[in-house]
């Protein structure tokens, strides 16, 4: 049973290249989001986006064990349970955790993580997922990539980056 004192967790997806770290850099600079637990998952084995964002009081885990959605689910709980394991010890100080996802990730099978393994499910809650797309490519990215449509189809909102840099007479492909 989710319990009322459950941490808020929020996934961040969208493909490669649409802004999702740029996204998460800015927002965790915020002072609403202080006290943000940031887990970052890398496609590679070197992890390189947790160098894009300047962190102040958050806490960053940088997964670089691979995709959350093709590696072991046990990542991700052993990195969200590390996490509020450091929070209750009194090492760490956060609120809410926000999931930056690989570009290439499906995220359902995150979301039946957080929803099915009872250690997580006992302590966090999914309060949120949101999808960022890129104004330039995004539309071309959908049509082509399953991993876009997949992102955008769970999403509760999507967000659209470099919209100043797109062409507004530009109505896409064909």
């Amino acid at each position: 049973m989710i319990g009322v004192d459950c941490t808020p967790v929020t996934i961040l997806t969208g493909f490669l290249g649409s802004g999702k770290t740029t996204l998460l850099a800015v927002l965790i600079q915020r002072l609403g989001f202080s006290g943000t637990a940031v887990v970052m998952n890398e496609f590679d084995e070197m992890a390189l986006d947790h160098h894009l964002i300047e962190m102040g009081d958050e806490d960053l885990l940088a997964l670089s064990t691979g995709c959350l959605c093709c590696a072991s689910h046990g990542d991700l709980s052993r990195a969200i349970l590390g996490l509020l394991a450091g929070r209750d010890a009194g090492d760490l100080a956060f609120e809410r955790i926000v999931i930056e996802t690989t570009g290439m990730a499906n995220p359902g099978p995150i979301i039946q993580a957080l929803m099915t393994d009872p250690s997580l499910n006992e302590r966090t809650r999914l309060v949120r997922l949101l999808t960022v797309a890129d104004a330039l490519t995004g539309l071309t990215t959908l049509q082509s990539r399953r991993e876009a449509r997949r992102q955008a189809a769970v999403a509760e909102l999507i967000i659209i980056t470099k919209a100043d840099l797109a062409d507004v007479a530009d109505d896409g492909p064909g």
